[in-house]
């Protein structure tokens, strides 16, 4: 009879378990699902995205916003020329596909520098 009642416990807590992995993995996996974000160049990315871009007095404005937009999302920062340690806006150089974005990342907003 114990072993009965520890395995409808087991069952009970198991299918608790696996509903709410169901729940959790679907909402990761949708488009407008949860991101992770573990690795620096995913968290700095991620960082920026989320806050309003300004543009520099000396950027070109007639590049295409879509293009800043595809640096942020699936670009590469190279941190080794990146200067990560300056006090309050730190400044990144975020390369996709041969080109590379030089960002400030400000407290409250971007400031895209140049397109190279």
């Amino acid at each position: 009879m114990a072993f009965l009642r520890r395995l409808g416990w087991y069952l009970v807590g198991l299918s608790i378990g696996i509903i709410f992995l169901i729940f959790f993995l679907k909402k990761k996996s949708g488009e407008n699902g949860i991101e992770f974000c573990y690795f620096p160049n995913c968290r700095v990315l991620k960082d920026m995205r989320s806050k309003p871009m300004v543009f520099s007095d000396e950027f070109d404005q007639s590049k295409d916003t879509l293009l800043i937009k595809s640096f942020l999302t699936d670009g590469d920062i190279d941190f080794g020329k990146s200067d990560t340690k300056s006090e309050p806006c730190k400044t990144y150089l975020v390369t996709y596909e041969l080109k590379t974005l030089k960002v400030q990342n400000c407290p409250e907003e971007i400031v895209v520098e140049s397109l190279e």
